[in-house]
């Protein structure tokens, strides 16, 4: 029958029997032949002090040897991190205890890392110079550094640790990395799928199957969190769609044999397709009637059922509640799910919410930015009641800023059940550019820019630029400075001084202008905003000369122009930069006469609206007009309206309106309309291409030259162009190409077939 000795007993006995045959000087004893420990030597320590060690040790003078004790001594001694090698040994009486201690970093490097920066590598370790190496420690990092590779995609990368040994025993740390290739993603399968392809799916995540134009992305790298994030956004929309029962049941990532790329296998069950059935909305609230609130229900029976409209409800419902005076409010949407008929049946249960209020809001991570910047973007301060609404917002208006990486915003239970704390927590990324521009326009001709810009001057928050641009047909040079909260207040003040000088061709002169205003804006609502200013200029004409237009020859070359103006904005778009839905509305007005040698009033009002068709078409209606008007004098050609190139697409700039007849010079006019239908679609070319087709018309006039001298043409027929266009947000910058056909012009009109405009900031 066998003997089982449990393990612990078993390490004793085998270190036992390596203490009595434990070699040693000669007359050395067993460590075990009994007697009591008179004295304990330290031999081979030169940093440690030999005090130092016994310490560390379960054994004084006047203990025994006991194998136990030794035994632990020698484990301890071991876990300390300090020694490459002990060894216990017994000279008499005596304890000799020989340690081999681990060597101090002097230095550590990387080697062969390009992808990577060392200041990256370095925070990524655990060891530092000065420090004790261990061989340990050493391959823990090696084991950090490589997952740093793989969340790249890199995962043929390969750590190689050498030492190099100096003098006093220290040693120079070198990681020597092969980087290698990024793995890529070879195919993205889809299994379970039958309403939609694998194509449209594919369409849907972050992750993209590596092609030779995704150079300058890294989506087509294998990365698992961005395959979690992946499952979401499938999850996310199936609900979007109607399969409230959508599942992904696995995701499966296989290496290819030549270990190049992962093949991604997502298997999913889709379920059965909803509508909404009934949708009502009950109170719980005294004196809160639910029939008030149903106008604001943005889901339709019938309609196929889609979580993100619920969501939207919730949160037009609660700001709607808010508005009526109840601070606490909870919006709760209960289903009900009839699997028969397919359809889901949805109640907003408006009920009272818990009391609760802010008792603080803790902010982290902001090195450089001050608390206050951060604060006065919260919709919320202590002592308000808490409201998830303006928590989003407030994240939110964080994150316009532009000023941090990732902002990160939650609530915790407070120091009583109805208090809670606000905890924000910031990554900062950096705010100075200094940018470099480029590109080509068929109205300007080659265009360049310089900008030197610090959007959070000392971390308060404030925008300091400084720019200057030239093209074949203009230069401008500007500073500018603005302090977003002017006093405190929700006030955006700042000055600029200028110098542009603009060749209009059309005009057949230059205007030059030198000058500088004041400026002030701020939110009347959370999405009207107004701006208003105060400019001194001193303008000047230039090439004027006999074969100009008589109205031009006629106008002062040299003026001083006093000039107040407001504008208003109502923003309501989706995305301020790629619009869906929406609209926006502007009202902008001057008046110059307050002081100098100019007096005109000049107001301008556009309207555009943004309609989402179908997915990824886009339905934009907008319509533009303006009119101008002398104060006591008639108006100066370089302050009438031009229409044309990119603002009326089929035409030259300044190609329609008035025309002086001799020179064939436009010479503006004082009223305008315009009208813009354009659709926005795809072309089928990958998404991350960020190719657009456009299809567009333009209908408008302008007319009215304000008894302007000599034989002219001023008519207000209408003008009409269509043709398509291409947009493309390129890795170079945005270029812009249309193609128009006049359908309605006049014989003296001047028309253009193709406008396009290129421009990049490196």
């Amino acid at each position: 029958m066998a003997l089982r000795l449990p393990m612990g007993v078993l390490a004793a006995v085998l270190f036992a029997a390596l203490l009595l045959c434990s070699p040693g000087d000669a007359g050395a004893q067993s460590l075990l032949d009994g007697g009591t420990i008179e004295e304990i030597r330290i031999e081979g320590s030169q940093r440690v002090d030999p005090s130092t060690v016994q310490n560390y040790m379960r054994l004084d003078p006047g203990d025994p040897f006991d194998a136990l004790r030794l035994d632990e001594s020698l484990k301890a001694l071991f876990a300390t991190g300090l020694f490459a090698d002990v060894t216990l040994t017994r000279q008499g009486d005596a304890l000799i205890v020989r340690v081999v201690e681990n060597p101090i970093i002097n230095r550590i490097a990387f080697e062969g890392n390009s992808s990577i920066d060392n200041d990256i590598l370095e925070v990524e370790i655990q060891l530092r110079p000065r420090v004790v190496y261990t061989r340990t420690r050493v391959q823990q990092d090696v084991e950090r550094l490589l997952n740093l590779y793989r969340s790249q995609g890199r995962f043929a990368a390969t750590v190689e640790p050498k030492i190099i040994r100096l003098e006093q025993n220290r040693v120079d740390l070198v990681f020597e990395i092969d980087e290698g290739a990024t793995t890529g993603i070879e195919t993205v399968n889809f299994i379970g799928n039958r309403v939609f392809s694998d194509s449209s799916l594919r369409g849907e995540i972050a992750t993209t199957e590596s092609a030779w134009w995704r150079f300058l992305t890294s989506n087509d790298t294998y990365d698992p969190d961005r395959l979690n994030f992946d499952q979401e956004l499938l999850r996310r929309f199936y609900l979007s769609e109607g399969y409230a029962d959508f599942r992904v049941l696995s995701v499966v990532a296989e290496l290819t044999p030549d270990k190049e790329n992962f093949i991604i296998t997502f298997t999913v069950d889709e379920g059965p397709r909803y509508r909404f059935g009934d949708i009502e909305v009950t109170s719980t609230i005294p004196n809160l009637d639910a029939e008030v609130l149903r106008d604001f229900v943005t889901t339709e029976q019938g309609d196929w059922y889609d979580a993100t409209e619920v969501d939207d409800t919730i949160d037009v419902l609660t700001n709607q509640v808010g508005n009526l005076g109840y601070a606490f409010v909870d919006v709760r949407p209960a289903t009900q799910r009839n699997t028969e008929e397919l359809v889901i049946d949805l109640n907003f249960e408006v009920q009272e919410g818990p009391r609760v209020f802010v008792e603080r809001i803790d902010i982290e991570g902001n090195q450089r930015t001050l608390d206050k910047v951060i604060r006065r973007e919260f919709r919320l301060v202590e002592g308000d009641a808490f409201n998830s609404a303006k928590l989003r917002r407030s994240r939110q208006r964080l994150n316009n800023l532009g000023f941090f990486r990732t902002v990160a915003i939650d609530n915790v239970e407070g120091s009583a059940p109805d208090r809670t704390v606000i905890q924000v927590n910031v990554e900062e990324q950096s705010t100075g550019d200094l940018s470099f521009g480029a590109g080509f326009s068929s109205a300007s001709g080659p265009l360049g820019n310089i900008t030197l810009r610090e959007r959070n001057l000392l971390g308060r928050g404030q925008d300091l630029r400084v720019s200057f641009s030239l093209s074949g047909a203009s230069s401008e040079i500007d500073l500018s400075f603005t302090e977003p909260y002017f006093l405190d207040r929700p006030i955006a003040a700042g000055f600029d001084v200028f110098r542009t000088t603009r060749d209009i061709s059309a005009l057949d002169f230059e205007v030059e202008r030198i000058g500088a205003s004041l400026r002030a804006g701020y939110d009347l609502t959370e999405h009207t905003r107004q701006v208003v200013r105060y400019t001194f200029e001193r303008q000047e004409l230039n090439d004027v000369d006999s074969g100009s237009s008589a109205a031009a020859q006629e106008e002062d070359e040299l003026q001083f122009r006093s000039i107040v103006s407001q504008t208003l904005t109502w923003d309501r778009r989706d995305n301020r930069f790629d619009p869906t839905s929406g609209w926006r509305v502007s009202l902008e007005n001057e008046l110059a006469g307050l002081g100098g040698d100019t007096r005109f009033l000049k107001s301008t009002t556009s309207a555009t609206y943004f309609i989402p068709v179908l997915e990824q078409v886009t339905l934009s209606i907008g319509g533009e007009a303006g009119f101008l008007t002398g104060l006591g004098e008639d108006t100066n050609v370089s302050d009438r309206f031009l229409l044309g190139g990119n603002n009326f697409r089929g035409f030259e700039v300044g190609g329609i309106g008035p025309r002086d007849l001799p020179s064939d010079d436009a010479i503006g006019g004082t009223r305008f309309y315009k009208g813009t239908v354009e659709l926005a679609f795809p072309l089928g070319l990958p998404e991350e291409f960020s190719v657009r087709g456009r299809w567009f018309v333009d209908a408008g006039s302008l007319w009215d030259a304000d008894n302007a001298p000599g034989d002219i043409i001023d008519d207000n027929k209408l003008r009409v162009s269509t043709g398509p266009g291409v947009s493309w947000d390129s890795p170079f910058g945005p270029l812009r190409v249309d193609i128009g056909f006049p359908i309605l012009k006049e014989e003296e009109d001047k028309t253009e077939l193709l406008s396009f405009s290129f421009g990049t900031q490196f």
